[in-house]
């Protein structure tokens, strides 16, 4: 655990103010120390905010925008009022479509708040502040802290302030009848958490501290213990952690990915994947909290680095020698890309990535800006095509500064830490998303076959869809058969067929997130049975 006295670097109080973006990133060449703003002020937020207040006030009067196939809509504008407002967590689905999450500043003190938006009926959302921090022992401003549940319907969560030491605290919110009450789990004292924290299945909370430790917290039956299970002091933390099934966690500082894996005997393995020690070939600033595929690879963003010292979308892939690093896409900060992507990203099930940018993006310059992207993965070989899905101008939020969402039918969520109709952030969906491109394979065996003998056709649809889904297997306007999709596989089998070469194919119809596309030819071979 750190402490004031056992780390040089020091933590200076921070004010919320109107200006949103946590911090700026000063461009800079590779090798040099970077820079992480905070804003301090008083004076200077009421001017910036003003001028927030004086571009918005423009762009609201422009008439027309960039046409753009996807769609955005506003589900809440904060105030910044008591409702809460500054958001830069990401948000958490419960089972029945409510989002939670957190704001840096508003609420009946602030010092910020957890809220709950819940469909009104009518096409519309409530907000419903579950929790006010006070700014005390309760904690103070949620940074960039998600909440999650554990399965009793708890949620945890962080701040990065307040706390018996000022350093911000551990907390859990559990509902007691229409109401919530806050328990302080752990005050930090030195460096707080930035980011949330993960749960494994025995109930064990992980998160990270800007002071670069990992920490883990384990209930008793007195409460609960902390200990640092990673500690760098000489690297700053402000991604969160990731976890896979076997229970090793992944992490990334600004310069380095790493993994903790447990030994066995309580304690735990690390192990630093990849260094970043080249920023224009590999990025730097490492912010994004990494995410795993299926195959092991993880995936994360660079604020900076890159081509154009923008930022990136990296990907290491496991192998026998190491972890192999390859940048997917580097921003340019062109009004068609974007730049500073400091959130993480998202996978579909087709292993297309979606994440934000806090910056660039915007035909209309400027800071007030940002953009949701979606790199599209290739098909076999070929490497990945960047699509900016929406660029937002102020009066549809502006600055995203965490992960997204992806709900079942393909749709995107998020928050942004100014913006809207009260510049103090947004919650937004982004709908429309192009489809997944499938391609389906047909083949049959035997072929040739004999007159009367059975005969399977197997279909395989890729990128994979979900199981259960349904391919049809034609010939001609004649439907001969369907077969539901396993793994991406769907076959039929008939006895049926006449003799001659009768031409079939398979159709797949697709889904709201999967195209549909139809099979090659198969002219199946059927003869008369020998005499």
């Amino acid at each position: 655990m750190h402490s004031a006295g056992t780390n040089s670097r020091t933590k200076s109080a921070l004010h919320i103010c109107a200006v949103g973006p946590r911090f700026s990133l000063t461009k800079l060449a590779a090798g040099a120390p970077h820079i992480r703003a905070f804003c301090e002020c008083v004076g200077v937020c009421a001017i910036r905010g003003a001028l927030i207040l004086a571009v918005l006030s423009a762009l609201l009067l422009i008439a027309a925008r960039p046409a753009q196939a996807q769609k955005e809509n506003v589900l809440y504008n904060f105030t910044g009022g008591s409702d809460g407002g500054y958001p830069n967590s990401s948000l958490t689905f419960d089972a029945a479509g409510n989002f939670y999450g957190t704001t840096r500043g508003g609420g009946l003190f602030g010092y910020g708040t957890v809220f709950e938006l819940s469909p009104n009926g009518s096409g519309g959302w409530n907000e419903t502040v579950l929790y006010s921090f006070t700014g005390g022992a309760d904690g103070s401003n949620p940074y960039s802290s998600n909440v999650i549940f554990d399965s009793v319907g708890n949620l945890y969560g962080t701040t990065y302030y307040g706390g018996a030491n000022g350093d911000g605290v551990v907390f859990e919110l559990s509902p007691v009848g229409t109401s919530w009450t806050e328990t302080v789990l752990y005050s930090f004292a030195g460096y707080g958490p930035w980011s949330g924290v993960i749960m494994d299945p025995a109930g064990n909370l992980y998160g990270t501290t800007v002071g670069g430790a990992v920490f883990e917290l384990s209930p008793s039956a007195g409460g609960w213990t902390y200990q640092a299970i990673y500690d760098n002091t000489a690297d700053e933390i402000y991604a969160g952690l990731t976890m896979n099934a076997a229970g090793d966690i992944f992490g990334a500082s600004l310069v380095t990915v790493f993994e903790l894996s447990p030994n066995g005997s309580g304690g735990w393995n690390e192990t630093v994947l990849y260094n970043f020690t080249n920023a224009k070939k590999d990025g730097y600033l490492a912010d994004g909290t990494p995410v795993l595929d299926q195959a092991g690879n993880i995936y994360g963003t660079t604020a900076g680095g890159g081509a154009k010292n923008d930022g990136t979308v990296y990907r290491l892939s496991p192998g026998e020698t190491g972890w192999t690093e390859q940048l997917l896409h580097s921003f340019n900060g062109s009004p068609k890309d974007g730049t500073t992507p400091w959130a993480g990203v998202v996978l579909d099930a087709a292993g297309n990535l979606y994440g934000t940018t806090e910056e660039g993006g915007s035909l209309y310059g400027g800071d007030l800006d940002g953009t949701v992207y979606e790199l599209v993965a290739p098909v076999g070989t070929g490497s990945y095509k960047e699509k900016v899905l929406w660029s937002f101008n102020g009066a549809d939020g502006a600055a995203p500064g965490d992960s997204l969402i992806l709900d079942s039918a393909g749709n995107l969520y998020g928050t942004t830490q100014v913006g809207g109709s009260s510049s103090a952030g947004v919650v937004f969906e982004v709908t429309g998303l192009p489809k997944v491109k499938t391609k389906t394979t047909l083949t049959s065996s035997p072929n040739p076959s004999t007159y009367g003998e059975a005969v399977t056709f197997t279909a395989v649809v890729t990128p994979v869809p979900p199981d259960g889904e349904t391919v049809t297997f034609e010939h001609g306007k004649t439907v001969l058969g369907t077969g539901s999709l396993s793994g991406g596989s769907a076959s039929f089998t008939t006895s049926t067929l006449k003799v001659g070469t009768p031409a079939v194919e398979a159709v797949y119809g697709g889904d709201s997130k999967f195209a549909g596309s139809k099979s090659n030819v198969v002219k199946q071979v059927v003869e008369n049975v020998a005499e």
